[in-house]
């Protein structure tokens, strides 16, 4: 019985020292790998962080066309009073639905 803890203690210090052995291969092998790669994913967020600002940028510039081709302000319809901004289209007035609005007259 003690022959045989004896032995599994050397196997499991021979695996332990195989491990490390393993690991410490794992890690010479990988080191000069890990700057370029770090580099290179750094970049990566960099470069997407340009990106989502563009583009976020981009789609408010669009938006912001979009809305000044509403022509209620200028309409002579529209009351300027939040309750009933547009007495002929009250839920199309100041919305994306009122860009080719029929009834559209200009304000004298």
């Amino acid at each position: 019985m003690l022959l045989i803890r004896r032995n599994a203690v050397w196997l499991e210090i021979a695996m332990g020292h195989l491990l490390y052995w393993f690991v410490q291969g794992s890690i010479q092998i990988l080191q000069p790998l890990i700057v370029p790669i770090c580099c290179v994913v750094a970049w990566g967020l960099v470069l997407l962080g340009i990106w989502s600002i563009v583009s976020a940028m981009r789609e408010g510039i669009t938006n912001a066309k979009q809305m000044h081709k509403i022509p209620c302000a200028n309409c002579q319809f529209f009351t300027k009073n939040y309750l009933l901004k547009c007495p002929i289209h009250p839920l199309e007035a100041l919305s994306e639905a009122a860009v080719n609005c029929l009834d559209y007259e200009p304000e004298l």
